[in-house]
């Protein structure tokens, strides 16, 4: 891995294990974290790779608030974790930051899968992917009106019913700066 990978590999990982203990213990990932992520992310970029460090890093804050805003706006996660994946864009930029969602969101699916089995509540589980995905078909014809997320996220059983992507996003960077040492 090239020293220019490596500071801001380390700083996001640091920064995501801090966020997935969070979001693990407080269902939160709270903005004294991602706020100075995405920040210092975007300055670093710009002091030591001047506008074309600053674009990508622009670029890799875009794409990680981008692609998780719409499940945020249908109530499927928290802004916590859009803010994370955010932070993480403007310190690894593009294309990493598209590789470690990609990995995050395998991991998160394999998470939920294996609730879904350990649970044995499959038929309720489908109910509510089928909600889900008719939420994205329609473009959260209900947005708004009700939040997903908040309401699972109380209770004694919250840990079986909730999947804290933020949680998923160290592993994530893992997979993500691993696929990159194999393929340079």
């Amino acid at each position: 891995m090239t020293e220019t990978i490596l500071v801001p590999s380390l700083i996001v990982l640091v920064a995501a294990c801090i966020g997935a203990v969070t979001d693990v213990w407080k269902f939160r990932v709270y903005n004294v974290l991602t706020v100075p992520l995405m920040l210092t992310g975007m300055t670093y970029h710009a002091v030591f790779g001047g506008w074309e460090g600053l674009t990508a890093s622009s670029l890799g804050l875009l794409f990680g608030f981008g692609v998780l805003i719409v499940p945020y706006g249908l109530g499927l996660m928290g802004a916590g974790d859009v803010k994370l994946l955010a932070g993480v864009g403007a310190w690894l930029g593009m294309p990493i930051v598209v590789v470690v969602f990609v990995v995050s969101s395998l991991i998160t699916g394999l998470y939920a899968t294996i609730l879904i089995i350990c649970r044995g509540k499959l038929a309720e589980s489908w109910l509510t992917i089928k909600m889900i995905l008719y939420r994205f078909a329609v473009l959260g014809m209900y947005l708004g009106k009700e939040d997903l997320v908040e309401p699972l996220s109380v209770g004694v059983d919250r840990r079986l019913r909730v999947i804290p992507f933020g949680a998923m996003v160290p592993l994530g960077i893992v997979g993500a700066l691993i696929w990159l040492s194999w393929t340079r």
